[in-house]
């Protein structure tokens, strides 16, 4: 039995069966206040290559009412089972088809999602399809290449507002008809409905070009919508992909919806982007954040080309959507005239590949260009190799073949398959054509190999400090137990960097600088760089144009660690702290060295993106991958560190507010927590630092997981915060308090009942899981392995990955956690998505029972 499940072949069939033109739905959400189900009506035309075929079409629905095929009603009880409706015997050409359903609203981010704002007490609605949820909401051959027009229309409650792809309509007797959308897929079709709050505005483009532009919320955060600023970042992205793309925006208008309980970051629908609502900013945030939405407005909006207008035949190239609107969003922020953030590549050296790299040492590694055999597989493949990897290896690829080149092969595809669907060698021909260069060895080497390699220099040098040789030693790490595939050797394009430092500016500065190709070889020699004086540090991969672990040579290691705050430019700061990193999660740095390195130059870091990755990889450190018997030393040296940074920041600055969080995570001793509840009481301030409404809140739930606080002082913030943010806070805090009482509250709400929305169960297991009650979570271990099956059985993906993931026992690093999670993989025969999640989990236990080792070692 299919389930709620497709497979590749299943895909492909129906494909070369059916060319489908239109869908028509009318749904009613007259009753959305009261929620429950819905009628929906869907009538579909589309051609059949066949006479007499078989093929089926998809729906999630609680109840199926009529499905009429070419005029004739079929039993209802016959062929509808299995989130399918069977159709036989389609006549040749032309088929209409006519599904009447129920359908439901969701509390978990998937198909039609109903979420009721405690601040006014109204209902508000938003789609989420991708992969396969249109299916949850109206009849659909729910395939990305069975592209068709859509036409919804929607009946809402009075005084609501409809958002769909198409222009929104002026309502009639509460009915909103939109006009069809162009030829799209179904997972980027969209309805937003509800009493949203909205800001309007246009895109002028420079040849009488007009988009309409429209920003929305829920009314109780509109006092916080910074329009003009989305606006803008969203203007400056118009201009720079309708250059580079050589293409104009290809939809008749562009919303963008900030909605409450989104599951991702945002979601490409075309011409309705949603967005999730913690965007709206309620209290003070780090330009950081700032740049993470406006890297998310921009990679949206570069979907709207790639993705929307041309998009993939089947899922195995998701990692080509992913990658390409994350480079292209990105090379926007450092490249557009007049962007706030032209150190984007920095932002991406410290986040997205880190996050690739840790993705790609787990057993479930695989190629960029994955086998999705079915939609099993493409849920749990929204990962780091798909989104970073993939586009580290873009950026890489533009290097290679030049970045005009890059752009115009794009722009060769776009013209060839507009509102089409195409593969991996469509992009990669277009390219060839452009740039002259045969990529095939390329593609192989890149996209169809999982693993990182490593990178050293090998240098000789004379008496005199003159480099006699220089080299590039590339190496293959084996790659995980259990991963498939061999490690292999890959052709890169990189630059080497010499830095030294200036004595004027005490800065290190560039002095040199070559870029290469290195062959998929074990030593690559550059000759270029013999007779040139050794500097304080050879830097490979030099502007990150790679994807690659670089090591320094070890005299560059020694002049780092006394001088890595001093790099003059952040990118190669953010370089060496990724490799600090990622030495110390290879047990390669021990953790106790990697907490006195970032002490030592943390206080120079000036790029607060850089400054908040450090906090959280430095309490991951010391929490994890640290030597037990040392961990709470090293807690303490950190805690006491966070606090003098915080008193000397600069008042109202970025800096003071990210130490006055990283204080709040970890503070422990009696006079920290007794200082942490001044600050929240108002007794004590520093200035410049405002404890705003999410400060308040980061502050009580630490003085709640360490018991100073308890139930009354959550009641009475919840009372001065009554919104959706205050009440997740409130489960959060509620959660971690440390207590066996609290804890079996928070398991059985989660686990025991599935009652909760996304968003409050995503609260509740953040509250759930403290780094500091390992005591307290150890009998939930065997209750973990007892659940998970079921739980993954009977719940919405979603709803079973938030908590597959995150109640696994992280923090329990032990042998004994380890046997617990081999033994349940042996017998549970768990399907291959949650084997692969569980698998990945299990990964981090080895690495953090290693690096432990390696710091007990150091310290021996």
């Amino acid at each position: 039995m299919p389930g709620t499940n497709l497979t590749r072949e299943e895909a492909q069939q129906r494909a070369k069966l059916l060319t489908v033109d239109s869908y028509e739905v009318e749904l009613d959400l007259s009753g959305a206040q009261e929620g429950g189900t819905y009628p929906s009506v869907t009538t579909v035309r589309f051609q059949s290559a066949e006479a007499g075929a078989e093929t089926f079409i998809d729906l999630v629905a609680p109840a199926v009412h009529e499905v009429v095929l070419n005029g004739k009603a079929l039993d209802v009880a016959a062929v509808f089972q299995d989130s399918r409706i069977a159709l036989a015997n389609l006549a040749a050409g032309a088929n209409e088809l006519r599904v009447v359903a129920d359908c439901a609203y969701t509390n978990t981010g998937e198909g039609l999602h109903r979420f009721v704002d405690p601040v006014d007490q109204q209902a508000y609605l938003y789609t989420q399809f991708e992969v396969p949820d249109a299916r949850r909401v109206f009849a659909s051959f729910e395939q990305p290449d069975l592209k068709a027009t859509f036409q919804f229309t929607v009946t809402a409650p009075e005084g609501w507002t409809v958002i769909s792809n198409s222009p929104t309509p002026q309502p009639k007797d509460r009915v909103w008809a939109f006009e069809p959308t162009p030829r799209i897929s179904s997972y980027i079709t969209a309805l937003i409905v509800g009493p949203y709050h909205a800001v309007h505005s246009s895109y002028e483009g420079s040849d009488g070009q007009s988009v309409p532009l429209g920003i929305y919320c829920r009314p109780s955060l509109a006092e916080f919508l910074d329009a003009d600023a989305i606006f803008d970042v969203t203007r400056q992205g118009f201009d720079w992909f309708q250059e580079k793309f050589a293409y104009d925006y290809p939809f008749a208008k562009y919303d963008q919806l900030f909605v409450p309980e989104f599951n991702a970051g945002a979601m490409e629908n075309a011409g309705a982007v949603t967005i999730r609502d913690q965007y709206v900013f309620r209290s003070k945030v780090t330009d950081a954040a700032y740049e993470v939405r406006a890297e998310t407005i921009l990679h949206e909006l570069a979907h709207m080309w790639f993705g929307d207008l041309v998009t993939m035949e089947w899922w195995n190239d998701l990692w080509l959507n992913e990658s390409f609107a994350t480079y292209t969003s990105i090379a926007c922020q450092a490249y557009a005239e007049g962007s706030k953030w032209p150190h984007a590549w920095t932002t991406f050296a410290n986040s997205m590949k880190t996050w690739a790299y840790r993705q790609d040492q787990l057993p479930s590694t695989h190629p960029i260009m994955a086998d999705i055999r079915d939609l099993d597989d493409v849920l749990v493949n929204f990962d780091g190799i798909t989104y970073a990897k993939g586009a580290s290896v873009l950026k890489q690829l533009v290097a290679y073949v030049g970045m005009d080149e890059f752009f115009k092969g794009v722009q060769a595809y776009f013209k060839a398959h507009a509102f089409g669907n195409t593969r991996l060698s469509d992009l990669l021909g277009a390219l060839e054509e452009t740039s002259g260069r045969d990529l095939t060895a390329w593609s192989k080497a890149w996209l169809e190999t999982a693993g990182i390699n490593i990178l050293r220099p090998e240098l000789e040098t004379d008496e005199q400090g003159v480099i006699t040789s220089f080299a590039v030693r590339q190496e293959a790490p084996a790659l995980p137990v259990g991963a498939k595939g061999e490690p292999v050797l890959r052709p890169h394009r990189i630059a080497v960097g010499f830095y030294s430092l200036d004595e004027k500016s005490g800065k290190l500065v560039r002095q040199q600088r070559v870029e290469l190709d290195i062959a998929a070889a074990g030593l690559t020699d550059v000759p270029e760089l013999a007779g040139l004086r050794r500097p304080d540090v050879v830097l490979l991969n030099d502007d990150d144009l790679s994807y690659a672990k670089v090591r320094l040579d070890e005299e560059s290691l020694a002049f780092v660690t006394g001088h890595l705050g001093d790099f003059e430019a952040s990118l190669p700061r953010a370089l060496c702290w990724a490799s600090a990193w990622d030495m110390t999660r290879d047990g390669e740095l021990a953790t106790r060295d990697y907490l006195a390195l970032v002490l030592s130059g943390i206080g120079k870091e000036s790029d607060i993106g850089v400054v908040q990755s450090l906090h959280r990889q430095v309490k991951l450190a010391v929490d994890l991958y640290a030597d037990p018997a040392w961990r709470e030393q090293g807690l303490a040296t950190w805690t006491e560190a966070t606090l003098e940074h915080l008193r000397a920041a600069e008042p109202g600055s970025d800096h003071q507010l990210a130490w006055a969080r990283a204080f709040a995570a970890t503070a422990r001793t009696e006079g920290q927590l007794t200082y942490l509840s001044a600050l929240l009481d108002g007794k004590a301030e520093i200035e410049g630092l405002v404890v705003d409404t999410e400060l308040r809140w980061a502050f009580l739930e630490r003085l709640v997981a360490t018991g100073i606080a308890d139930e009354p002082e959550i009641a009475a913030e919840l009372k001065r915060d009554k919104t959706a943010a205050g009440e997740r806070h409130a489960a959060t805090a509620r959660a971690a308090r440390p207590t066996a009482e609290a804890k079996a509250a928070a398991w059985a709400s989660v686990v025991e009942s599935s009652d909760l929305p996304n968003a409050v169960q995503e609260a509740v297991i953040g509250g759930f899981v403290q780094t500091d009650q390992r005591e307290l979570l150890a009998p939930y271990t065997a209750k973990y392995f007892a659940a998970v099956k079921e739980v993954w059985d009977t719940r919405s993906h979603e709803i079973a990955q938030q908590i597959a993931v995150g109640l696994y026992p992280s923090l329990l690093v032990s042998q004994a956690t380890l046997g617990a999670t081999d033994a349940w993989l042996a017998s549970a025969e768990p399907n291959a998505a949650l084997r692969r999640l569980v698998s990945e989990s299990r990964s981090g236990i080895e690495r953090a029972l290693k690096a432990q080792a390696a710091d007990a070692a150091a310290a021996a």
